[in-house]
């Protein structure tokens, strides 16, 4: 956090950074955001309010130069967490909070970390804190209309008071007040913000708040420069969809048809219009240009079982149904089983080298993989196989929950298994002309397995340092395996890829890579295949989805709130087109391009949805052009059918999906 979203961004006090990476922002989030705790944006917390992002906090605090001497004021306690990193740089901090319950938990959180240096009152921050007075820095974290007389007065001379001043509603700007004399001042801007409102008798009256929008009472971020024709502009280049079971729905891809990869995205993982459309996309590439291979973001060997189903491949001894693990409904949902069943349909008629085939790129199905690489190396070469099972011993322990490796790699050293799982790989390897003349495709599978194993060993250990790595080692992992999956089928490969559009576009146009060092597949396709990957993202406005809670939580039908104001989707919505195509390629309607590469919200709903924080939990910042070669846009969508998760009584076991 400190290195990717605080010193990159131009933080340089090392007190401050230092600091920052020892007090543990994850006590001072809300329950269930914990998960969030390290990422580069404000969390919400308890009476409306938010912990700001770490960049904001860390700027503030730079700018306001504080000494171990120094005794300091923070008005707006929140959560605690500024006053906490306050408290290890100064000598005394006095902490004020207009909302009671806020002050009360930021106070026993600061007593539990043994923060005693910190006093928290409830009252009116506006009026500052007289009888503690003088200060040597005052920090102000909500913005007022000018910046309060009293706490001018309450700065000792050569103090320093940092506060956002402008309008409600709207952007404001960070100035920087320093005291000179006794009626001396001088001011500096440090740049514009959007901060909750400062309430109170020297502020914001209560009910003016009510009138402000939701989101600018949400979190600091930079402002959004819209042109005032995006949404005609858009209108303009709107090409309306046929509706989805329309074969000309299918045929308006056809301009992407040339690129070796097509990669199909998804604004949330648990809508029908998204994967119907991506069906229809794939069906005429399959069809009418060559395309040959599905690979979608899905475990490996789930997918595999589908693969020799639509294949018409011999079914493994022991192979259950597909996608039995959390969250079950993304893969096993009618939509896909519809897809599943055009494809085996489709394939019947074909030769067995002409036949499309459906792989998994993702990592997280660790237990399966190795028990698919012991399964082929038991039918291959059994000797091999009592190695393998000695080496993966290692992972016995964490094969059923592999999330929990990664803790225990940390604190007991368990990162020893790395090298067993790589040299079960690199066994495997050196026999793939011995093995492969056997079995080509078997040992395909067995192969990747064992790269799955070795990767994932990699990302739980990883996903416990909070930092862009788990990230990039899982999207690496899954264009590495779309590679090996091109070179396995020649010359002739063609590839469609589904998966989330936070992997599908190129990170590079978001703030994903720009503020957070992360890559994805789209990157990596874009730098290896150029003008030969098609980047295709999926966008929607209002409707239903398929998401959970929390993760392992029970799969909920949600409502999705309608776009924010200061998104691409919200510029969509406007164009009042149901549905349509929006080709962004370079040389395709540059005046639109130009319009819509300044940085503007997009939402991203994974297999959780929180619409209560949905700001600070879906939205990020892209250059749409940038990030994707097309849009596709449904202004109303619903939620994905999922299929029974259980077989039902009376029904026959139905490979793959076992209903």
């Amino acid at each position: 956090m400190v290195a990717s979203q605080v010193a990159r961004r131009g933080v340089t006090d090392e007190r401050v950074l230092d600091t920052m990476r020892q007090v543990p922002r994850e006590v001072f989030v809300g329950v269930g955001m914990e998960e969030f705790a390290y990422e580069d944006s404000p969390l919400p917390i308890a009476a409306g309010q938010t912990i700001s992002q770490p960049y904001i906090v860390a700027l503030m605090i730079a700018a306001a130069q504080i000494k171990p001497s120094d005794r300091v004021l923070d008005v707006g306690t929140g959560s605690g967490y500024a006053a906490a990193v306050l408290s290890r740089l100064a000598a005394k901090v006095y902490s004020i909070e207009r909302h009671r319950e806020l002050a009360n938990s930021a106070r026993r959180a600061l007593e539990r970390l043994g923060y005693n240096n910190v006093e928290v009152r409830h009252g009116d921050g506006t009026l500052g804190w007289a009888d503690a007075a003088p200060f040597d820095a005052i920090l102000v974290a909500a913005g007022g209309p000018e910046i309060p007389e009293a706490l001018r007065r309450q700065l000792k001379i050569g103090g320093r008071l940092v506060i956002p001043i402008g309008e409600l509603g709207g952007t404001q700007e960070l100035v920087k007040v320093i005291r000179d004399g006794e009626d001396r001042f001088h001011e500096e801007d440090l740049g514009p913000v959007t901060f909750v409102p400062l309430i109170g008798e020297a502020g914001w009256q209560e009910p003016a708040v009510d009138a402000a929008p939701a989101f600018a009472r949400l979190w600091p971020r930079r402002p959004v420069v819209r042109a005032p024709s995006a949404t005609e502009l858009i209108r303009q280049a709107a090409e309306p969809l046929p509706e989805l079971d329309n074969p000309a729905f299918g045929a308006m891809f056809d301009r992407f048809a040339k690129a070796r990869v097509v990669l199909l995205g998804e604004a949330t993982h648990g809508t029908s219009e998204f994967y119907r459309a991506r069906a229809q996309i794939t069906r005429r590439l399959i069809e009418q240009h060559g395309f040959n291979i599905v690979a979608v973001e899905a475990d490996w060997p789930d997918a595999a079982r589908i693969d020799r189903y639509i294949r018409h491949k011999a079914v493994h001894v022991g192979s259950g149904p597909a996608f039995r693990r959390f969250p079950q409904w993304i893969w096993r949902n009618v939509e896909v089983a519809n897809f599943v069943d055009w494809l085996r349909a489709h394939n019947a008629a074909l030769h067995p080298g002409e036949h499309a085939g459906f792989f998994g790129l993702d990592i997280y199905n660790m237990n399966a993989s190795i028990e698919a690489v012991i399964g082929y190396l038991d039918r291959f070469d059994p000797e091999a196989a009592a190695i393998a099972k000695e080496r993966y011993g290692c992972l016995t322990p964490w094969q059923r929950d592999p999330a929990t490796y990664g803790r225990a790699a940390l604190t007991t050293g368990y990162a020893k298994c790395e090298q067993p799982v790589l040299l079960a790989l690199r066994d495997l390897l050196n026999k793939q002309l011995e093995y492969g003349s056997q079995d080509r495709d078997s040992f395909l599978d067995a192969a990747q397995n064992a790269r799955l194993v070795a990767s994932a060993e990699r990302y739980y250990r990883a996903m416990y340092y909070a930092t862009a790595e788990s990230w990039n080692l899982r999207d690496r992992h899954m264009f590495e395996t779309l590679n090996n999956l091109m070179e396995w089928r020649g010359a002739d490969a063609k590839a469609v890829v589904w998966a989330h559009n936070s992997h599908v576009g190129n990170a590079a146009a978001t703030d994903m890579g720009r503020a957070r060092d992360e890559i994805n597949i789209g990157q990596l396709c874009r730098e290896k295949f150029g003008d030969d990957a098609a980047l295709i993202g999926f966008g929607t406005d209002r409707g239903t989805v398929a998401a959970a809670d929390d993760w392992d939580g029970p799969m909920k039908v949600k409502t999705v709130r309608p776009a924010h104001p200061e998104s691409y989707e919200y510029l969509c919505k406007d164009t009042g087109i149901r549905r349509f195509l929006l080709d962004l390629r370079k040389g395709q309607r540059e005046e639109l391009r130009s319009s819509l590469m300044s940085a503007r919200l997009e939402r991203a709903i994974g297999v959780i949805y929180r619409p209560e924080t949905e700001l600070a939990s879906h939205y990020f910042d892209a250059h749409l052009p940038a990030q994707f070669d097309g849009y596709v846009w449904f202004e109303e969508t619903r939620a994905v059918k999922p299929l029974p998760a259980e077989r039902q009584p009376g029904l026959p076991e139905t490979y793959p999906f076992g209903l």
